[in-house]
């Protein structure tokens, strides 16, 4: 059954050097693998992130990947110091705190990569 497997995450991006220099350098996930021009995998924590390059790129309108983290405030700080900008989102029961949203016991911050991929870090 696919409950016993592992299972990886995929993120379309248009260019995927671009994207490779995102992923790795701002973020510091591993690239293990690939396969030429289409696809980077990805490595982060025990998972992998199967990146590739689709025309379709971007047009998601919902959180791709979530990273759950013991210190927000301190990611955030970590990652504004490397140019990400965190979006703001007016969520009820959620009170936007600086750049993190905070509410029922969780505070959480999302952001996007270069193709306009949701992404976002939670501590809870």
């Amino acid at each position: 059954m696919l409950g016993k497997r592992n299972a990886v995450a995929n993120l379309a991006v248009k260019d995927l050097d671009r994207a490779r220099a995102f992923y790795t350098d701002t973020l510091g996930l591993e690239q293990v693998d690939n396969e030429g021009d289409e696809l980077v995998v990805l490595k982060s924590g025990d998972t992998m992130l199967n990146v590739y390059r689709s025309d379709f790129a971007g047009t998601n309108e919902a959180t791709a990947v979530t990273w759950a983290v013991d210190d927000i405030a301190a990611e955030v700080a970590s990652l504004k110091s490397k140019g990400i900008f965190f979006e703001h989102y007016d969520m009820p029961g959620l009170a936007l705190v600086g750049d993190v949203h905070v509410g029922s016991g969780m505070k959480i911050a999302w952001f996007k990569d270069p193709d306009g991929n949701i992404l976002n870090i939670v501590e809870d």
